[in-house]
């Protein structure tokens, strides 16, 4: 999933495209396209609550698209820093096969599918 022609696992691509479903974590991706930011920072940009930016960020980081790092501030205060990992996805029948017959069966592929589902959040316009 790196940028640097490494494939990706197939058995990840259900928490990349599942973290990508959501617009709000696309305007993440591209807040930190400039370089890593802290969250209340990132917050004020993109104009929503830091409880709620934290949710997105625990999606795309559990998708390994952005890391969290925390980090002592001037006041000796504990900033939390995010910044966006390197990746570059080819989605093609051929992956999407691939981690299809990745998938586990049965009581294990409803772990997958629960760890993939969408948590109830609110739209990209409301707050």
């Amino acid at each position: 999933m790196r940028g640097d022609g490494e494939s990706m696992d197939p058995t990840r691509l259900p928490l990349v495209v599942a973290a990508l479903d959501h617009p709000q974590r696309l305007k993440v991706i591209a807040a930190l396209r400039g370089g890593r930011q802290y969250v209340s920072a990132l917050a004020r940009e993109l104009q929503i609550s830091r409880p709620l930016l934290y949710l997105h960020l625990e999606r795309l980081e559990k998708a390994g698209l952005v890391t969290g790092s925390l980090e002592l501030g001037g006041e000796g205060k504990a900033v939390k820093w995010y910044a966006l990992e390197p990746f570059d996805i080819h989605l093609t029948p051929a992956a999407v096969a691939e981690a299809a017959a990745a998938l586990p069966a049965g009581p294990e592929r409803a772990a997958v599918r629960q760890k993939t589902a969408r948590p109830e959040l609110p739209g990209p316009d409301e707050k």
